[in-house]
């Protein structure tokens, strides 16, 4: 048996001194310097006491060392399961008890706050800061640079990643060798990258776009990234004369488009920019292309499938759509309630199936029946149509998930906590557009009677309990929540009254 993934992603670099990761601050790694660093930490993670199939929970800054514990944990056939790094000490206990995490890896800062997370789970707990530095690093420096690959099967789990649902509970996505480097292939060939291509690479690995999209592409691909830590505008426009493509979120292009130095100059040898995680508005496409020259290829994935569609390389790439699904992925539209095709041009769920597919959600038997069709299509939430030429476009969804600059917010969590605040009656949390995130979250609280509450504390109680991109951007004071005659929220009625809050007049 072979190891398929880090095979075809990893050991077929072995001894190439070809560049891999291009360093802030100056400097590269080779393929083959990367792939020792993994291998000691596979050494680490074996003594650490880690078996096939052992989950490994990773809440750490980007750095190539970073990277590398992602590297190691599919040699050692550990499935790997990276963590917001915005997510509190509260938020990350549900994710380690949950998936049954045998090791938790944290910034060496966090080590006191986490401790008791890690404890409470039966978690060991090992640390890796962004210089590298850490017990993670200690353990691993005296291991051998070389690690003997374990065996998977192809429908063995490489990676937990926790998405939202209807319930409020986060589910774990499981993905499997196969889910992962199935997309990769397709994508190299779609989106044409070849060793000579070079991606700025500004998002963050511990989601799909940053880690399983860009970074799977590049190491199949051969080619190098320009590994900035995050997002930073300055950084971005030094280092675009030295890239080939680039990969981002819609709030990159909004505020690349913001700074004048940003002009067709500057892009000119660029091959690629793709957008995702969230939509990207076609007023952002028509001032992109008129600023550069370039259209942005824009595509469609999620937690639980990777990539399903894109815009075509070549050919015409239509703002405000979705592309075609991509070689191997079967995508219709449906009913919602019966489950049966709808004719073309008519909105329905979305449904896709494909060897991109997940293998479904951990320890969610009844969640992963609902979802996942017995004949291998997904039922994504989402609701699209197709038009007369076979490009898709996303037109609602039917969760109340709300995507903000990429990150899936469930605003059940958010009114938990509201409705927890005093002075508050009841609260609900919508989505609305907004020209950076694609979305961000309004909540509408209603007062007990005769109460009048706090707003500044209920926003710093937000603060202390949820990540930064979970926070409400407005808190509203109503009389009263606007219902149908069942007795439901509706919330549509309050996006369509307030989906202009932040939209640019």
């Amino acid at each position: 048996m072979v190891n398929s993934l880090y095979d075809c992603l990893f050991g077929r670099h072995a001894g190439s001194a070809a560049p891999f990761l291009h360093l802030h601050g100056g400097g590269t790694l080779s393929y083959d310097a990367f792939l020792r660093l993994a291998a000691r930490y596979a050494h680490a993670f074996r003594a650490a006491g880690l078996e096939p199939g052992d989950r490994l929970a990773a809440q750490v800054e980007k750095s190539p060392q970073a990277l590398a514990v992602y590297a190691a944990a599919v040699q050692a056939g550990i499935v790997f399961l990276p963590l917001n790094t915005a997510y509190t000490a509260e938020e990350l206990g549900y994710f380690v008890s949950d998936s049954g995490a045998k090791l938790l890896l944290c910034d060496p800062a966090r080590a006191d706050a986490l401790r008791a997370v890690a404890d409470a789970s039966g978690a060991a707990l090992l640390t890796l800061g962004v210089d590298g530095a850490g017990t993670l690093c200690d353990a691993a420096q005296t291991q051998p640079e070389t690690f003997q690959t374990t065996p998977r099967a192809a429908g063995d789990l490489a990676a937990f990643l926790y998405t939202s649902g209807t319930t409020g509970r986060s589910k774990g996505a499981m993905l499997t060798q196969t889910n992962l480097l199935s997309n990769a292939e397709v994508l190299v060939d779609y989106w044409r990258f070849t060793g000579d291509d070079v991606l700025l690479h500004a998002l963050p690995i511990f989601h799909t776009h940053g880690l399983f999209v860009a970074t799977n592409v590049i190491l199949l691909a051969g080619a190098s990234m320009i590994f900035l830590p995050k997002f930073d505008t300055d950084q971005m426009i030094a280092n675009l004369p030295r890239a080939t493509s680039m990969m981002g979120v819609p709030t990159f292009y909004t505020r690349l488009l913001d700074d004048p130095r940003f002009d067709r100059d500057l892009v000119a040898h660029m091959r690629l920019f793709v957008s995702g995680s969230a939509p990207l508005l076609a007023e952002t496409h028509v001032a992109f292309e008129a600023r550069t020259g370039h259209r942005i290829l824009e595509r469609y994935g999620m937690t639980e499938t990777n990539m399903n569609t894109s815009n075509p390389y070549e050919g015409e790439r239509r703002a405000g759509t979705v592309g075609f699904p991509l070689p191997g992925v079967e995508l219709r539209i449906t009913d919602p309630d019966t489950g049966t095709d709808q004719p073309q041009g008519a909105v329905g769920m979305i449904e896709v199936r494909g060897p991109n597919v997940f293998k479904g959600y951990w320890n969610m038997p009844e969640k992963t029946a609902e979802e996942l069709r017995e004949n291998g299509f997904f039922i994504t939430g989402d609701l699209g149509v197709i038009d007369a030429r076979g490009y898709v476009s996303i037109v609602g969804r039917a969760k109340d998930l709300i995507i903000s600059g990429g990150y899936n917010i469930y605003p059940k969590e958010i009114e938990l906590l509201l409705d927890d605040q005093p002075g508050v009656l009841e609260s609900a949390v919508v989505g609305v557009p907004h020209p950076d995130f694609g979305e961000t979250v309004v909540a509408f609280l209603v007062p007990e009677k005769g109460a009048l509450p706090d707003l500044d504390a209920i926003a710093a109680a937000a603060a202390a309990s949820l990540a930064r991109f979970k926070h409400p951007r407005k808190l509203i004071l109503l009389d009263a929540l606007p219902r149908n005659t069942m007795g439901k929220v509706q919330k549509n009625v309050l996006r369509a009254e307030y989906g202009g809050l932040f939209t640019p007049k």
